[in-house]
């Protein structure tokens, strides 16, 4: 009976007080470094819902989330909205349900009007409105996260009277109606202005190049190498290594990759997100990431090592200022790897066609071999004269023993691993992460009209950070800033540039050589797609269909004819053409006409064909009728006028573009 008592006398007012939810803090075993993301990813969520009586969360909800979410703050507003429009929903239908017992009130709630895009914001998001801390450093805008509705809408919750969080958790349990769609008001956000002149951020480009962000250099670099050779393991066990992936999150790969009987991959399942990836055991889509190293701000691209995901190596290669070849040093795989047939071969003359110029060998899986210097050393003599045949001598290439696995060689030589000491008893060379600092970027042509090749489109909002037609890619030459005109092409679209992000934050502009998404207004989405080129209205890249282009033939298996049927390569574009003239062969050291009008070109000649675009059907599956593509000559732009030639899922040629013919 007084266990009964006890319950009856309870208040259940007090018993329910968030004071009583805040007096236990469930979070202090974490880190200071954890706890300040996490009070400071709380300030930004809570800033943008309002008071706690107004938004109908509390705190201690969010922070409960925000560390579910691991900080993410725009995964936390994303639930956030939803469960404050589901709770006012469900308050609001038990108002109905009290005032049908009365005489018929009509309530009006007032709606605030949205911030409006300035032009002065020193964030990189082109709208006015003080800056929020975001997890990892990301700062953003509270405008542009509040957007997070396609197509330049968001949606805006009306704000209801206060009440208690009793209240609110009581009306929580109700599942709310289809009428709370209604209390959402769609509001279109003006285009920001252009709010710097050309020669402004022209000079801001130039004193980043020389200092970069924080006295650091910024570089792009691709990951290649034969499938299985451990480039994904090895980038994922480089994020924890620098202290980029929580032990929390590694402990979650590890446990979920062992579930599936796949627990050798749980390093790289940081890297390779993708459920048919983490099915297969390989990766398939290009995969971007940023590693703060020492001196250099490091953009990852790890490309796919299967052959049949070729077009997407390509696609990040060409996105890449330098490479990092791994190879497999198991007795066997390295020379699958380097054999006819092996993606090492042919990812290094893909990536030196494309314009890189520096290349690390990180020769992995070491312990496989049980730290044997002369397998290392057989390795390095077998790649070496390759190389230098393939353009890179050996004041540009870097060769470093490590064992992903066991995190050897990576950051620091010394490892708990016993065996790891036979490394150190033959190498004191540089560690991967100091060979990889010691790279240098190359020229960056800022000056140059804007030229940006799109790799991705998307659709923005639904709680990122940014809303409109989302487009990344590289930035290959010039500067592009918030608020500027684009012209898109092939096509007469033109858009306006809302927001910039570059490595996860809002920049105001970005300059050449810079991995970013542009956040697009004013654009009608089928005009974009992969291998669209951005440039301004001004300044248009030609469009050809036909064109002269001089190559070199690889090592083709079968001559090349006249007419011969090719999948052209431009950027992340693919296209059906035709080598419909064989115009001469030269001579590759002189330049040389060596004969005129050839009827086949051999393997490892140099030559001068003509090109024509054709319809049919790319390697990405889409039909294309045989339209043109904006290319230009090398002679006017490097970047823009480099292609790759394949058929029959080789690479046969790589050139430059010479001439448009039309």
């Amino acid at each position: 009976m007084s266990r009964h008592r006890f319950v009856r006398n309870i208040n259940i007012h007090e018993e329910l007080d968030d004071t009583h939810y805040d007096e236990e803090d469930p979070f202090d075993g974490i880190t200071p470094e954890q706890q300040a993301q996490l009070d400071s990813a709380t300030d930004a969520v809570t800033n943008l819902l309002g008071p706690e009586k107004d938004s109908l969360i509390s705190v201690a909800e969010i922070r409960h989330t925000l560390w579910d979410n691991y900080f993410d703050v725009d995964e936390t507003l994303e639930w956030a909205f939803e469960e404050q429009k589901r709770r006012k929903a469900a308050k609001e239908k038990k108002e109905k349900k009290k005032a049908s017992s009365g005489p018929p009130t009509r309530v009006s709630t007032p709606t605030p009007s949205p911030k409006k895009a300035g032009s002065g914001s020193k964030s990189g998001a082109g709208a006015s409105g003080s800056s929020t801390p975001l997890r990892k450093g990301v700062t953003t805008n509270i405008t542009s996260v509040t957007a997070n509705a396609p197509l330049s809408k968001h949606s805006i919750p009306s704000h209801s009277t206060p009440r208690s969080q009793l209240q609110a958790d009581m009306d929580g349990l109700n599942l709310g109606d289809e009428d709370a769609a209604k209390d959402v008001v769609e509001v279109e956000l003006p285009p920001p202005k252009m709010s710097l002149a050309k020669e402004k951020v022209l000079e801001e480009a130039r004193k980043a190049l020389e200092g970069g962000e924080g006295g650091k250099k910024a570089l792009s670099l691709v990951v290649i190498g034969h499938v299985d050779a451990g480039k994904s393991t090895l980038m994922g066990r480089l994020l924890y290594e620098l202290g980029q992936m929580e032990e929390r999150k590694r402990r979650e790969n590890e446990r979920e990759s062992s579930k599936v009987g796949k627990g050798s991959f749980s390093w790289a399942w940081e890297m390779d997100g993708l459920g048919e990836e983490r099915e297969r055991g390989v990766t398939i889509d290009i995969t971007q990431t940023t590693l703060a190293l020492p001196t250099t701000n490091l953009t990852i691209l790890d490309a796919p090592g299967h052959r049949d995901f070729i077009p997407n190596m390509i696609s990040g290669a060409s996105q890449a200022d330098a490479a990092l070849l791994v190879v497999d040093a198991t007795v066997g795989e390295f020379e699958a790897g380097f054999a006819g047939g092996g993606q090492s071969r042919e990812h290094v003359i893909l990536v030196r066609s494309l314009g890189v110029g520096n290349i690390v060998i990180a020769v992995n899986k070491l312990d496989m071999v049980d730290y044997s210097q002369a397998r290392y050393d057989e390795i390095c003599s077998a790649l070496k004269p390759f190389l230098v045949q393939s353009g890179y001598p050996p004041s540009k290439t870097i060769f470093v023993p490590c064992a992903a696995m066991a995190g050897v060689n990576l950051l620091e030589r010394a490892s708990n691993d016993e065996t790891a000491k036979k490394l150190a008893a033959w190498y004191d060379g540089p560690t991967l992460v100091d060979s990889l600092d010691k790279l240098t970027p190359p020229a960056r042509p800022i000056d140059s009209p804007l030229r940006f090749p799109v790799s991705n489109v998307f659709k923005g909002g639904g709680g990122t950070v940014s809303s409109g037609i989302g487009v990344s890619g590289r930035l290959v030459t010039g500067v592009v800033q918030v608020g500027e005109k684009v012209r898109i092409l092939p096509g007469d679209e033109t858009a306006v540039v809302r927001t910039i992000e570059y490595d996860e934050k809002l920049v105001p502009w970005a300059a050449a050589g810079s991995n970013i998404t542009l956040y697009l207004a004013n654009v009608d989405p089928l005009q974009l797609s992969v291998g669209s080129v951005l440039c301004p209205p001004t300044d248009i890249v030609p469009l050809a269909s036909s064109f002269v282009a001089q190559v070199i033939v690889f090592d083709v298996k079968v001559p090349i004819t006249a007419g011969a049927a090719v999948e052209l390569f431009h950027h992340s574009r693919d296209n059906p053409a035709t080598i419909t003239k064989l115009v001469s062969i030269l001579d590759r050291s002189s330049g040389a006409v060596i004969k005129e009008r050839p009827r086949v070109l051999a393997k490892s000649s140099s030559a001068i064909i003509h090109v024509s675009l054709r319809s049919g059907t790319s390697l990405s599956g889409a039909v294309s009728k045989a339209v043109s593509i904006p290319i230009e000559p090398f002679s006017v732009n490097k970047e823009m006028g480099r292609i790759l030639l394949r058929r029959g899922g080789e690479t046969i040629a790589a050139g430059i573009v010479t001439e448009i013919i039309s």
